[in-house]
Parts: structure tokens; C-alpha cells; sequence
């Protein structure tokens, strides 16, 4: 029981980390703490299941740890999908920018040759 309860507090710890996601150099440390927050959680689910843990669903505490597993999951994709689009903001602008430096780099032009078809 009492690993049931830390599985709770750490969940809804994860579960309230989650709820604001950062932007620029502070969300190496949110992520951190997600990971972190994850292996934790992971860990006591490990022990859980060796213990021989079984859901019921007439008991209020494993109905309150499946609600914040299902929200944990729906704010982690929101987190994943924030990500996604940093990393391809940020390959946008290095292509834009490299676009700006050379930006004949794209053109193949065949100046100075010519091809005689006469044999």
C-alpha cells in the first residue's frame, strides 16, 4: 500500500510538471525533471508488478492512478508535439539562413559547355 501511495504522489507530481511547458533554455531542465519524474515512476511500477500488483477498479486510489496515467500521456504528447515543432522551426531557419549566405548553391548552371550532336 504504501508503494501505491508514492506511486500516486509521484504521478501527480509528473502530472502538475507537465502542465506549462517552457520555452527556450528552460526546457532542458523540464525535460530533465521529466525523465527524472519517469525513471521514478517506472521504478515503483517495476516494484509494483514483482509484488504482484493487480488493478481493481472498485478501489478509489487505482482509479485516481489510471486518470492521471491517461492525463500523463495526453500532456506528454503535447510536450512531444512542442518539441517536434521546435526542432523543425529551428531546421527551417538554419535553411533559410544558409539559403541567405549562398544562395546560388541550389543552381546548376552548365555555363561554358557546349554539346555538338554532329558526328
Amino acid at each position: 500500500m504504501q508503494q501505491t501511495n508514492q506511486l500516486l504522489q509521484v504521478s501527480a507530481n509528473l502530472f502538475k510538471h507537465l502542465g506549462d511547458i517552457p520555452k527556450g533554455e528552460e526546457r532542458d531542465e523540464y525535460i530533465e525533471t521529466i525523465n527524472s519524474l519517469l525513471d521514478k515512476r517506472g521504478t515503483i511500477i517495476q516494484d509494483l508488478i514483482q509484488e504482484g500488483f493487480h488493478f481493481d477498479e472498485q478501489n478509489r486510489v487505482h482509479r485516481t492512478l489510471l486518470e492521471l496515467d491517461n492525463g500523463i500521456k495526453e500532456r506528454l504528447a503535447a510536450v512531444m508535439d512542442a518539441v517536434k515543432q521546435d526542432m523543425a522551426n529551428l531546421q527551417k531557419t538554419k535553411k533559410s539562413e544558409q539559403q541567405y549566405f549562398n544562395p546560388y548553391s541550389s543552381v546548376r548552371v552548365m555555363d561554358g559547355m557546349y554539346y555538338d550532336k554532329k558526328n
